[in-house]
């Protein structure tokens, strides 16, 4: 059940992201989007960090993974965990047979600005991944940044941190989200000029929702191109269309990657369906059982 173990095969990998919901209905709304995407074969899912009284990460990627039969990778984050909970935490993860984990630091605290490190626990994903490795036989996946950091000095100094996290025992990078294919290539280039030889899976989060959209790119440091952003302003209020051509563009950014060689596509879903199936069958993307 170890994703680096795809990587073996030539083909690209497919997979998509979740995260816990909070209440009832978010729980069906999300377990319905996972069956309507089985028909595509994911090759993983991923399971987001818990928070807001949401149901525990691993919890969910365990259920996912052992009662719904799919490869499954819980995040976890040093944010809001000493080291010891951190090692329960993969301890537990391990017992009940999650194999594959995404390291991360996490992000700032509600209302704070900068990432506070929790008495007794990790600074960086750096440590993080080491501690991972170290505990346990996880095939361990990282956040790669196409355009930076937020935090980053330059994208040199980035790419030097993604690839200590590889040197520390990461498996394969998954990127954040991205509009322009172009930082993607330079950023691959990048990190594969430093020596980074582990598969890089690009993070697409098709655009549903204009408002939506641009509070996520202010919150993670991406941009969206300016020609997109006209056509997106432009329809903002007629929702449809709006999320055709945010389909539309996803189509045409996963077809130039897959032409250039990328090692797989996963897709941040936000709990719901629809456009990621109409994106893979235009893509014909379908990972072999």
């Amino acid at each position: 059940m170890r994703i680096d173990e795809l990587f073996q095969n030539p083909q690209p990998t497919l997979s998509f992201e979740f995260f816990p919901p909070r209440n009832q209905e978010g729980e069906t709304q999300l377990f319905t989007a996972i069956e309507e995407l089985r028909p595509l074969k994911p090759s993983f899912i991923s399971v987001t960090r818990t928070g807001g009284g949401a149901p525990p990460t691993i919890d969910l990627t365990a259920r996912i993974q052992n009662d719904l039969g799919f490869r499954a990778m819980s995040h976890l984050t040093c944010a809001g965990y000493t080291q010891e909970q951190i090692g329960e935490l993969l301890d537990k993860a391990w017992n009940d047979g999650v194999r594959n984990i995404l390291a991360l630091r996490g992000d700032a605290a509600p209302g704070e600005q900068t990432f506070s490190v929790t008495e007794g626990g990790f600074s960086a994903a750096t440590d993080l991944v080491k501690f991972t490795a170290a505990r346990h036989d996880f095939c361990i996946g990282v956040a790669g940044y196409p355009e930076g950091h937020p935090q980053a000095l330059n994208l040199e100094r980035d790419a030097k941190y993604f690839k200590m996290k590889i040197d520390n025992g990461a498996h394969f990078g998954v990127t954040q989200l991205f509009f322009d294919n172009a930082d993607f290539y330079r950023w691959r280039d990048r990190v594969q000029g430093l020596g980074v030889d582990v598969p890089l899976v690009a993070g697409i989060m098709p655009i549903l929702n204009v408002a939506q959209i641009k509070r996520f790119v202010g919150m993670c440091g991406a941009r969206i191109p300016e020609p997109l952003l006209v056509q997106l302003e432009s329809l903002e209020s007629d929702p449809a269309s709006v999320h055709a051509a945010g389909v539309e563009y996803a189509i045409r950014q996963c077809e130039d990657l897959l032409a250039n060689g990328v090692s797989g596509i996963h897709f941040y879903t936000l709990n719901r369906s629809k456009a990621t199936v109409l994106i893979s069958q235009a893509l014909g993307m379908k990972h072999p059982a």
